[in-house]
Formats: C-alpha cells, structure tokens, sequence
C-alpha cells in the first residue's frame, strides 16, 4: 500500500470515528432517562435520616429531575451542589452511563450527639464534629446534651475550635464533642450514659442510664482529660461498685486529678 493510501485510510477511518462518537454523543443527549438507582450508605446500627421517598420529592420539587427528562437536561454539577446542601447528606456522587440508567450514591453524617443550649434551641452534634438540623421525621437515639451551653446551629464547628484559642473561650462544642465522641466510641458507656448537663460553674454533668448516682465530670479541655475520666470511671464501675452497690452513691466525683470520690446517700 502507498504511502498516500495509508493516509488516506487513516484520515477515513478518523473521520468516522468522529461521526461515531457525535453520533453516539446525539442519542446519548436525546435519551429519555429512567428514574435513579439511590444508594444511601447508612452505618451499621445507626438510623437513616434521609430516605429515598424523602430525596426524590425534594429534587423533584426543584424540578432538577422530571419525567420525560432527557439526558442533556440534567444538570448535574447543580444536582450534587443541591443534595450537599441537605444537612443529613456528607457526600454525594452522581454516576451516569451510556443509556437511560443513572444513580446517586449518598453518604449520610452520623449524629452522636442531641444538643438543647440554653436559648431554648436543638440541633444534633455528627461525628466529625459539624452541627445538623434537626429532622421532623426522623429522631437518632444519641446522648443527649443540655444546660448552659452557648453554642448555636451555626456556630463554628468543632475543626474551627481545636485550632482557634480565641473561639474556645466563648465555645463548649469542642469539649462536648470530646465526651459524647468518647461515649459514642465506647460500647459500655454508650449504653450507660443517657445525659450530660453542663451546669453553670463549667462543670460537665453526666446522668446514667444504670444506678442512681450522677457522675461530676468537671472540664473536658483536651483529649487525655477526658479519657483519663472515662478510664477511672470504668475502673470504679468495674471494681468497686460490684461490691458496694450500684445505689450505694449520689455522686460519683470524677473532676478532680488522679482521684475518684464517691460521695455516699
């Protein structure tokens, strides 16, 4: 074959892919699209805050998805940028493919947390330490966390805190987000602690589900504090009230440097 000919054959086979490709491009863009596979991940043992029912009527009351919508229709930067805003919602991915099929894959912010601060407001705690809205329909079963506590939905998160001095002082979110993580990590505390009060001296205040004692935990201003406390009390729980009751105390006095008080009814 000359040299000619093997350009030309080239050129040919070139511009056909081309017609390919813009044909397939064409009925791509024309295809009507079914509706989504949703995938919403959920971790094991937790509560789902957003369903599918839930997610399909509000994208579809913002019209971002229709019936009879074509594939060059969908808009999918906004789609994601829309599903990111919902507070339930840490990540989301919208996959596409040749053909009518698509889905949307979510992965859900875990509450760990419920907070009530002291204006009368709620919203819950994640484990990453970002606040969320509250759901009308949907409630986790978490710690919950009340008092004085001066921090509001949109106050700086956690990550914000660790790394600012200046905010911690006018913040407690950080020193709750240590405890109630400690708790939530922790199968036995998990399943003990049903409450934490932060009272007006700055002293954290935690009720238990078993016993009829409360725990004075005092600061949680960094991360081996808190696990100090919690190692104490595990100890306590393990070795002495076994033996001396578990109603034998009012108070179960933690707040204080290497040593535990048990203050007697």
């Amino acid at each position: 074959m000359k040299k000619w000919q093997k350009i030309l054959l080239i050129t040919l086979s070139f511009a056909m892919l081309i017609a390919l490709m813009a044909f397939v491009y064409k009925a791509q863009n024309e295809t009507i699209l079914s509706t989504p596979k949703v995938i919403i991940h959920v971790p094991p043992g937790e509560s789902s805050f957003l369903t599918e029912t839930e997610l399909m009527e509000r994208i579809q009351s913002e019209k971002l998805i229709y019936s009879g919508q074509r594939f060059e229709q969908l808009d999918i930067v906004k789609l994601e940028k829309f599903i990111e805003a919902m507070p339930e919602v840490r990540e989301v991915k919208v996959f596409t493919k040749i053909g009518p099929n698509w889905s949307i894959d979510i992965e859900l912010r875990v509450p760990i947390a419920r907070i009530f601060n002291q204006y009368g407001e709620t919203f819950y705690l994640d484990r990453e330490g970002y606040t969320m809205n509250p759901s009308s329909s949907h409630t986790a079963r978490v710690v919950v966390v009340n008092g004085f506590i001066p921090d509001k939905l949109n106050s700086p998160s956690v990550p914000d805190l660790i790394n600012n001095d200046s905010l911690k002082s006018i913040h407690k979110l950080d020193d709750v987000y240590r405890i109630t993580s400690y708790v939530c990590n922790d199968p036995f505390l998990r399943a003990q602690i049903a409450q934490i009060h932060l009272n007006k001296k700055g002293d954290f205040i935690l009720v238990p589900q078993v016993g009829g004692h409360t725990i004075v935990f005092g600061t949680a201003y960094t991360d081996k504090e808190v696990s100090d406390k919690f190692e104490k009390l595990k100890v306590f729980y393990k070795h002495g009230l076994p033996f001396e009751g578990w109603n034998k105390y009012s108070e179960i006095i933690l707040k204080y440097e290497n040593q535990i008080v048990g203050k007697k009814k």
